[in-house]
């Protein structure tokens, strides 16, 4: 059955919205970990995810300083433009934060600075989360961040155009979708069958979908492999995609995000989009009929491509090992945790959060997903360059064969 998935208002422009907050500083905080009145105070640093995310956060933070007697924790919240200058100032200084939501954190593993996750959450809370952001998380195995929320992708299909064009159900593998696509792209009229952003802005991200749809990866925390042969299926089904013009004119140079607003107007058949699409639908196209399901795959089998940020903590203070401790399991309990990734606009990394939503019948296929959910060899010190090499490269498939692009990325990740 088809349906039409919506999403409130509300959540959609906190998904939406990407506004700097003004500092509210640390302040008040001791070295020593107790404040003057003998309490232990906690610094967190977060990002700003939209206009909401102060006021969640001081939300949260009330809630847990009624509960924890003693323990008083200061906000700082900042752009995501200036955070990680942020942090790096506060650690050279000696005052880097308790608790930090971030992104990368295989370099202040690397050097010391962050508790091992499981010293600071509860066994049952750390048991709770998805296995495969888990693994995300961890250097040599050890697990040195929490995933604090979760975005999965999947494929948006346009039901209306994809009736039209006599396709009968949405596709499950790539033969499926290289069939659906060449009928819709048929209907004429500007009308694309597949959304194929292979543009700088998140080349990275279409080619995960189909080099790891069809087995490849781009590598682990010790070795990038974009050129490994079992890439190469998913960079020459991109070919065939372009070669039998199933998809918009000139890939290689278009952006996701104004290409999912011609997906959003009606003009695209299918296109793979995130949870805060939704949203984007609700607010510019709510009659649009249409339908989320699984990312299609070589021979069917479930993929998404995963992110997350995360919470750490600094190892600034054995004497706060306790108080954050309490921070996080206070935080991670679904009637707190939940609210604030709905608000926010993102999905929860928890199994007991992605209960919790069950009814929720926008993010199900989003949910469904999370335990398959693959990521970026982000912990690898090469990944930067890599990233930078397939927003560079990765659209010249529409011109170049697909060993020699790989192999260019590959050298320029190789070289740093």
């Amino acid at each position: 059955m088809r349906k039409t998935h919506r999403i409130g208002a509300a959540v959609a422009i906190a998904a939406s919205a990407t506004l700097a907050l003004a500092s509210c500083g640390f302040g008040g905080g001791s070295g020593d970990g107790d404040d003057a009145n003998g309490g232990t105070t906690l610094d967190l640093l977060v990002p700003s995810y939209s206009d909401a995310t102060q006021g969640l956060w001081e939300d949260v933070i009330a809630g847990f300083e009624d509960e924890n007697d003693g323990i008083t924790v200061n906000l700082e919240v900042q752009s995501w433009d200036n955070l990680e200058s942020v942090v790096a100032t506060k650690i050279q200084g000696g005052e880097a934060p308790d608790i930090y939501n971030g992104g990368p954190f295989a370099g202040f593993a690397a050097d010391g600075l962050l508790y091992d996750a499981e010293e600071i959450i509860s066994p049952a809370v750390f048991s709770d989360f998805q296995e495969s952001f888990i693994a995300n998380e961890q250097v040599d195995g050890t697990t040195y961040a929490l995933p604090l929320i979760a975005s999965a992708r999947a494929l948006f299909v346009n039901n209306a155009l994809l009736e039209q064009a006599g396709v009968a159900a949405p596709p499950t593998t790539w033969d499926e979708l290289l069939d659906a696509a060449v009928k819709v792209s048929a209907l004429g009229g500007g009308i694309a069958g597949y959304g194929m952003p292979l543009g700088s802005e998140e080349a990275q991200a279409e080619a995960a979908v189909w080099l790891w749809g069809g087995g490849g990866t781009f590598g682990d925390e010790s070795a990038i492999t974009v050129d490994d042969p079992a890439n190469l299926p998913g960079a020459e089904q991109i070919k065939k995609m372009i070669d039998a013009g199933a998809t918009q004119a000139d890939p290689g140079s278009t952006d996701r995000s104004p290409l999912m607003d011609i997906f959003v107007q009606g003009k695209i058949g299918m296109q793979v989009g995130l949870p805060p699409t939704v949203g984007q639908i609700e607010e510019n196209n709510p009659e649009l009929d249409y339908s989320i399901v699984p990312i299609p795959t070589q021979d069917g089998s479930p993929m998404t491509v995963g992110v997350a940020d995360q919470l750490m903590a600094f190892q600034n203070d054995g004497d706060k090992q306790e108080a954050i401790t309490k921070f996080f399991d206070y935080f991670f309990d679904p009637e707190v945790y939940v609210p604030w990734v709905q608000a926010e606009g993102f999905l929860p990394t928890t199994i007991s959060g992605a209960e919790a939503l069950q009814d929720e019948e926008a993010l199900q296929p989003f949910l469904e997903v999370l335990p398959d959910a693959q990521f970026y060899p982000s912990t690898n010190p090469q990944w930067s360059a890599t990233d930078a090499a397939f927003k560079a490269l990765f659209g010249q498939l529409q011109t170049k064969p697909a060993q020699e692009v790989l192999a260019e990325i590959q050298a320029q990740a190789d070289a740093g």
